[in-house]
């Protein structure tokens, strides 16, 4: 069984490192491992999109939809995407949060609103959000669990009696040895260029690092680093300190 695991995960990482030059991100300056289908992600991310405007409660007020527009706008011009449709809607829930699709739509909670103290505290995180579409994340995040499913399949089906084990097991050693550290590195890409195009849009980048000692305040998860989808928030605000620094910004 553990000779099964360590070929399941060291596959994965065989995999991702063969295949990685298929795509060079400019934004971020390093290869991507991506064969999913652009055009498939946005027809989801539109069904995604319809049905959770469906399910969830929209909010109606005036004032926080416009907020986000305007600063969300300034954000796409700042990383030139005008070249696509965006949407943005403010979702009724407390919890302060957001989330991006491919398709161009962007959705804010309430309680992020009400978090921000001000515009450039909400421009970093809808910047950050918009980092995640410039660097392809959803594409590339498609494509390694694509792999890493087809790699264990293989594996387990060569694992005799042990199939089931591997399949507990591995699925887990997979997920910690690989997918959860490249999804903190997805993260803390889109910190970095989030930052980049909040200050070219003309907010400040110290507010930044405010934005995330505020989340990290009203934080309540316990998750160890190793086994969370995010950096810790103290990884987070040296990762945007550091860079700021090096910028030469305040």
């Amino acid at each position: 069984m553990k000779k099964a695991l360590v070929l399941a995960v060291g596959s994965v990482v065989a995999l991702s490192g063969l295949l990685g030059a298929c795509a060079y991100n400019e934004a971020l300056g390093r290869n991507q491992f991506v064969f999913v289908d652009d055009s498939a992600l946005i027809q989801q991310s539109r069904a995604a999109w319809a049905e959770t405007l469906r399910t969830q409660k929209v909010s109606n007020n005036a004032a926080q939809n416009a907020r986000v527009r305007r600063v969300g706008d300034r954000i796409v011009q700042a990383a030139r995407l005008t070249d696509r449709p965006w949407d943005y809607a403010v979702f009724e829930d407390a919890s302060p949060n957001a989330f991006v699709l491919p398709s161009g739509h962007i959705g804010v909670t309430t309680g992020l609103l009400s978090l921000a103290k001000n515009d450039d505290q909400l421009a970093t995180v809808i910047g950050h959000e918009v980092g995640h579409v410039v660097a392809r994340h959803a594409a590339e995040r498609s494509s390694t669990n694509a792999a890493t499913g087809l790699v264990l399949g293989a594996v387990q089906s060569q694992a005799g009696d042990y199939g089931q084990a591997v399949q507990a097991f591995g699925g887990l050693g997979a997920q910690l040895g690989v997918l959860l550290p490249f999804s903190r590195s997805h993260e803390l890409e889109a910190d970095r260029l989030g930052v980049d195009y909040l200050t070219a849009a003309g907010y400040k980048p110290s507010e930044a690092v405010a934005l995330w000692r505020l989340m990290a305040q009203q934080r309540q998860s316990s998750t160890p680093q190793f086994a969370s989808t995010h950096p810790s928030d103290q990884t987070r605000i040296a990762a945007l300190e550091q860079y700021i620094a090096s910028r030469g910004w305040n």
